[in-house]
């Protein structure tokens, strides 16, 4: 089968396709027949080495497609059902293996495509929303990179929720679609101040908590955008990783939290899995959650996928067809 892999770290110049054999699934995994696999920042952290693997490393956690074997000891999946995943192994090829307790049912009225764009960043979305920091009715929330992938689910969530949403984007373009997703605010941070108009939405008091998927970039002006006791959300690295912070800073702006969560810990139980990928499938189907996929790639164009991300040049899902 054709598969991408990394046989050492660094650019996106080592993603090589390459012709392996069909992976067997071993007690308690199942092979999935990969109709779409989802392209994410991990992915890249792996490629580069910021999160060392085992090399040669076939990429990518997150899949959806059909079940076409099992392995032993593996009870309620068959060949066909269909699946999704934010944990296999090796999804940026043709089949991937999965953990059968690890594995998502995917309802017949959402079509694999939309899974497997919405299940990571939707579930990040969700995680943020309902469990780092549960946001409430009356809360006002400011969310980085507003019209990425997680950007737009989290807008969504956070208005189903009741909260207000300040959102940062790059471009115009990227503005209508972060109002179009329910932003109340938008601040095209390359032309001013998102501290400044954080502060003046809020009447001075600051916001409640930051989701911050930039990293370096953004930090201070995080830190500096929320109330008394509010929370630093720092969940990616697109600019970089954040640099230390001393607690004193944080006593100094006001005694802020700060935390650096992941989604894998916050799906750590098949129940916590299922439940949060239920409520998105669930309001995907009803037409109350729009995941917007910006592009698809075949498995040939898995290092123009990933520079696109790298360089926030996309507004919604990057998906590989193999």
């Amino acid at each position: 089968m054709r598969a991408i892999q990394i046989h050492q770290t660094g650019g996106p110049e080592q993603l090589q396709l390459v012709d392996i054999p069909l992976p067997e699934p071993g007690a308690g995994q199942v092979r999935v027949k990969v109709a779409a696999a989802g392209v994410n920042f991990i992915d890249i952290y792996h490629r580069s080495g910021l999160y060392p693997q085992p090399l040669p490393f076939t990429l990518g956690l997150e899949v959806a497609g059909t079940v076409d074997a099992v392995g032993t000891g593996v009870t309620g999946w068959n060949p066909g059902d269909r699946v999704g995943c934010v944990t296999a192994i090796g999804g940026y090829a043709e089949y991937a293996l999965a953990s059968a307790d690890k594995l998502v049912r995917i309802p017949d009225n959402v079509d694999l495509e939309t899974a497997a764009a919405v299940l990571l960043q939707g579930m990040t979305a969700h995680y943020l929303t309902f469990s780092t920091f549960p946001l409430k009715a009356g809360d006002t929330c400011l969310v980085h990179a507003a019209a990425g992938g997680v950007g737009l689910l989290l807008i969504q969530i956070a208005k189903r929720l009741g909260a207000r949403v300040i959102g940062t984007v790059s471009t115009e373009e990227k503005a209508a679609l972060a109002r179009a997703a329910g932003a109340d605010e938008v601040v095209i941070y390359t032309r001013e101040s998102f501290v400044e108009r954080a502060r003046a939405f809020t009447d001075g008091r600051g916001v409640d908590v930051v989701y911050d998927s930039v990293g370096a970039s953004t930090v201070e002006g995080s830190l500096d955008s929320l109330r008394p006791r509010g929370m630093f959300v720092t969940f990616g690295n697109a600019s970089g990783p954040v640099p230390p912070i001393s607690p004193l800073t944080l006593s100094s702006k006001g005694s802020l939290f700060m935390t650096r969560p992941t989604l894998f810990h916050y799906i750590a139980t098949p129940d916590e899995l299922r439940w949060r990928a239920h409520d998105l499938f669930a309001w995907i189907g009803a037409g109350e959650l729009q995941v917007r996929i910006d592009r698809r790639y075949p498995l040939t164009e898995a290092a123009a996928a990933q520079v696109a991300l790298a360089n926030r040049a996309t507004s919604g899902k990057l998906l590989l067809i193999p």
